[in-house]
């Protein structure tokens, strides 16, 4: 999914001569926007340097390399912001040093990221129709907030729920330690329009691993955990709302985490959920800063962050 925005990204620089050649593309993920980023620009034979924390599995890293993609890992973590923000600033470093010998794609923040999903929304509304129940986990907001903005403008009604886990700051969690990785973030990300989300659904790293198995064994869907965590959330949607076209964004593959949620030592040494007992629904909270694990659902209708931040000074 993310070879989506990646192309779009580069090619709209390159179009703009924002990006020249022999210029390095220089960007921080952990995650598959970095794989996404090294095979476009492997194909037009563009240099690449990703900056990444030690959370990055190894087999992601030498994937990296293989296609000559430069990995540097950044092992001191900020004190404020946590490893997203000490790769930004190892990033911004090599920048100064670079000067305008380089490119940064942004995708936290650069408006290619959402507009790259026209085409996937199009797509939706050729399929089903406009008016649908978009669900999609949340790391930078391209997909989800770029898909839902397409197919409003032939349906205003559709709705979106986004999918986050606990302890990120993105939907008013306080910032802590995940283990969920490619879903939450612990800087507000600008791509991440609020306004535009119905719910937002909080799921456990734990909850999502089981539901990723199940995803696989019920349907043969081998993907990752945050396509598990937007799986469960989507399938509670559509019993709930049995005349709603639910689709359900799968952004992640499987194959990062067979020696991890696929094997069964290792769910059993991380505690996780049994697939076979997954919860049949999420519990409610009046504000998402007080929500807990392992399931929680909140409306977000249509606010911004900073009103719902205010809502939790009126409780």
């Amino acid at each position: 999914m993310k070879l989506l925005p990646a192309k779009y990204i580069i090619e709209q620089a390159l179009k703009r001569r924002a990006l020249r050649r022999g210029a390095k593309v220089l960007e921080t993920s952990s995650g598959t926007f970095a794989l996404g980023l090294a095979v476009v620009c492997r194909e037009l034979g563009l240099q690449l340097e990703i900056f990444t924390d030690p959370a990055m599995d190894k087999g992601l890293e030498n994937r990296l390399r293989s296609l000559g993609s430069e990995v540097f890992i950044v092992t001191d973590k900020a004190r404020e912001g946590g490893y997203q923000r000490s790769r930004l600033d190892a990033l911004h470093a090599r920048m100064r040093l670079l000067g305008n010998a380089c490119f940064w794609p942004r995708q936290y923040e650069s408006p290619d990221n959402p507009a790259a999903y026209k085409y996937f929304g199009d797509q939706i509304s050729d399929m089903l129709g406009a008016d649908v129940t978009l669900v999609g986990s949340v790391g930078s907001g391209g997909s989800t907030c770029g898909t839902i903005e397409v197919l409003r403008r032939d349906s205003p009604g559709a709705r979106l729920i986004g999918v986050d886990t606990f302890n990120s700051v993105i939907f008013c969690q306080p910032d802590g330690e995940r283990k969920l990785r490619g879903l939450g973030n612990s800087l507000v990300p600008k791509n991440v329009k609020h306004e535009l989300y119905d719910e937002v659904h909080f799921t456990s790293a734990s909850l999502a691993f089981a539901a990723t198995r199940a995803l696989h064994e019920r349907h043969a869907v081998f993907a990752g955990p945050t396509s598990g965590a937007s799986y469960i959330v989507g399938h509670w949607r559509a019993r709930k709302f049995p005349n709603e076209t639910v689709v359900v964004i799968c952004p992640d593959e499987g194959h990062r985490y067979v020696e991890a949620v696929y094997d069964e030592e290792w769910r059993k040494q991380n505690g996780c959920f049994d697939q076979g007992v997954l919860l049949d629904a999420p519990a409610s909270e009046e504000h998402p800063a007080t929500a807990l694990p392992p399931w929680n659902r909140y409306c977000w209708n249509r606010r911004t962050r900073e009103a719902v931040l205010k809502s939790l000074e009126e409780l």
